[in-house]
Order: C-alpha cells, then structure tokens, then sequence
C-alpha cells in the first residue's frame, strides 16, 4: 500500500513543485487547486477516502485551510493532516495542531525535512489503516454479545474470578466457564489480560 500525498494549495507553482519532489522520492501525490474542490470529492466518495496524507495550505481564497480542517473533522477524515504554513502563521499552525491536526510544515521547506515528515505521516497512516481493520471486527463481536455475555464480560474486566463471577450473577460456575470461553472466541483473545487490553484500546465501555 502506497498512500496518496493530496496536496491541496492555490499557489499553481509551489504546488506543482511539491509534487515533482514527492514524486522525486517514490511518493505518491494528488493536486488540488483549492481546499473546495478536495471536500467536494470527500462527499461524492470514492477513492479520495482511501489511506492517505494531507498537506493542507494554511491561507487560501475562498475556503482556508483551517475553515477546511473544521469541515474535514466534521466529515470524518481519519487521515494525518500536515499544514503548509508560512512564517506568520505558525501560530495559527501550533493551534490547529492541538486541535487534532497531525504536523505542520513552514515555508520555505528543506527538502529532505520535508520529505521525511512526510513519510512519518504516511506511516502513521498506514499504522491506523491496520488498526482500523483490527479494531471494526472487534467492536462488532463486542456488539453481538448476549446480554449474559456482556454480563460477564463485565465481571471479567473487574478482575473476579469464576467462581465470584458465579456468585454475583446468581449462576453455576459451569455456565460462567461456558460464556467465558464464547466471549474469548468472539472477540479472538486467549486471556482475560488480552481481553483487557484490547477492551481499554478499543471497547470504550460496554456497549
């Protein structure tokens, strides 16, 4: 998988030069004029939701680059988002990176600084990508547990053992022994210390 750098800048030359070294490194790269015509992809869909990086020109006409990033965070966009920023606005940079952006770039560039920042992105991209395809299967077995199922999932989480599992739900330790191995084999884990990890990553509490 090679994500697509999206370059999003209104300034034609500084974009298409961008490219050519994003290019230059074995980097995959898309231009876009103006941050309306990338959104405007988003909502039709396709391949524009695909893994991906992008550098997002912090001053633009119409639509700037930080009304743009509160548009994509409404969307959903998972993916790292880096601002192409020049020196008076890196303060305006640093806040949009607290505000859930990935990185900032400021003009002028070092190529290779720029390129290596880049590629962190990428496979920072690639990173949630697998964790994304680990995690929907987990969270629908999660959803598809019976209520007694969630029950003592809920015991097990505590820390209670079978028998004190048994004890607080009213059942026979046999029956706590026979959902624990179904909630093991639904949610794929082999102890109730993987259970645990992956139910703090992933679980957000019982559903």
């Amino acid at each position: 998988m090679n994500p697509t750098v999206h370059i999003v800048d209104d300034d034609t030359d500084f974009r298409e030069g961008l490219a050519w070294l994003l290019d230059s490194r074995g980097l995959a790269t898309r231009g876009w004029d103006g941050a309306e015509p990338f959104l405007q992809s988003l909502q039709q869909g396709g391949s524009t939701w695909e893994c991906s990086v992008l550098l997002l020109d912090i001053r633009m006409e119409p639509l700037s680059g930080l009304a743009a990033f509160e548009r994509l965070k409404a969307l959903g966009w998972p993916w790292p988002v880096l601002f192409l920023t020049g020196h008076g606005d890196v303060d305006m940079a640093v806040k949009a990176v607290k505000n859930g952006a990935w990185d900032f770039l400021e003009k002028p560039f070092q190529n290779n600084q720029l390129v290596d920042r880049v590629e962190a992105a990428r496979q920072a991209a690639l990173h949630m990508q697998t964790e994304a395809r680990e995690r929907l299967p987990f969270q629908q077995a999660l959803a598809a547990l019976s209520v007694r199922e969630r029950e003592v999932l809920d015991q097990l989480l505590q820390g209670h053992y079978n028998k004190n599992i048994a004890d607080h739900l009213g059942i026979t330790q046999r029956t706590v022994e026979f959902h624990r191995a179904n909630i093991f084999e639904k949610l794929q884990v082999n102890s109730a210390v993987e259970l645990a990890h992956r139910m703090g990553r992933w679980g957000g509490g019982l559903p």
